[in-house]
């Protein structure tokens, strides 16, 4: 049997393909760091056509790569790449 990972034609889980344009949109600079929220799970959620549990698992794992963090109440915000940890893959 192919690998998922590696057969071109295998799906893809709905949360990698949004986590992929998102990484990718980050660390491209497509986003404001530090003074504005990042989307919110229901842009997500439009955007991506995934549920909601989804957008959460995509905004976790970006936080997990360390490139965007969350205060309750205040939502989600891009990390400056300057803070970012250095073990991110570049």
């Amino acid at each position: 049997m192919a690998d998922p990972q590696r057969d071109p034609h295998a799906p893809t889980a709905p949360y990698r393909r949004a986590l992929a344009v998102l990484v990718d949109e980050i660390r491209a600079g497509h986003y404001d760091t530090g003074r504005r929220r990042f989307l919110s799970e229901a842009q997500l959620c439009e955007r991506f056509g995934i549920a909601r549990e989804t957008a959460r698992r995509v905004v976790r794992e970006l936080r997990e790569m360390g490139l965007v963090y969350t205060e309750w109440g205040r939502g989600t915000t891009v990390v400056a790449p300057e803070e970012r940890p250095t073990h991110e893959g570049s």
